[in-house]
């Protein structure tokens, strides 16, 4: 990230970003991780400063499991609807701080923008921001969503 990408980011509001830990790091002691022995927690803030957490859950067939950040994501569109991404927070195990794969990078894409912070901790701080834009420059995206039939 460049610094002014990094001067022009306002800093998250007073304890958010603990708050954050705290809820990826009780997600990431439930994380489901028989098969890799590779826990991850995640919290993601929407604009309106509501915080929705996940882990991942490993299943014997693999592509069938789930990431931290989609679980976190599933939770707050379930919670009522598609809001607007300000930072999303991945914690993994031990001191991993792991950055998201590129299908999260993507789901994380579909609420949030170039300026989405993806901060990226182990389970005691931050070892490193990035913004969504440098993770992913190249989105996918369709110019209007698909018509419900």
């Amino acid at each position: 990230m460049s610094d002014k990408t990094r001067k022009s980011l306002k800093k998250l509001p007073v304890g958010v970003q603990a708050q954050m830990m705290s809820l990826a790091h009780a997600a990431l002691e439930n994380a489901h991780a028989p098969y890799s022995g590779f826990a991850v927690g995640a919290c993601v803030l929407t604009k309106d400063g509501h915080l929705y957490a996940g882990c991942n859950v490993e299943n014997a067939s693999y592509p069938c499991g789930t990431c931290a950040e989609e679980g976190a994501l599933a939770a707050m569109v379930s919670s009522g609807g598609k809001k607007k991404l300000e930072a999303v927070l991945v914690m993994g195990a031990g001191k991993i701080a792991p950055t998201p794969c590129g299908a999260c990078r993507q789901r994380i894409a579909e609420f949030g923008g170039k300026d989405t912070r993806i901060l990226v901790c182990d389970e005691k701080k931050v070892q490193g921001l990035h913004v969504l834009g440098d993770l992913l420059p190249k989105t996918f995206s369709l110019k209007k969503p698909l018509k419900k039939t």
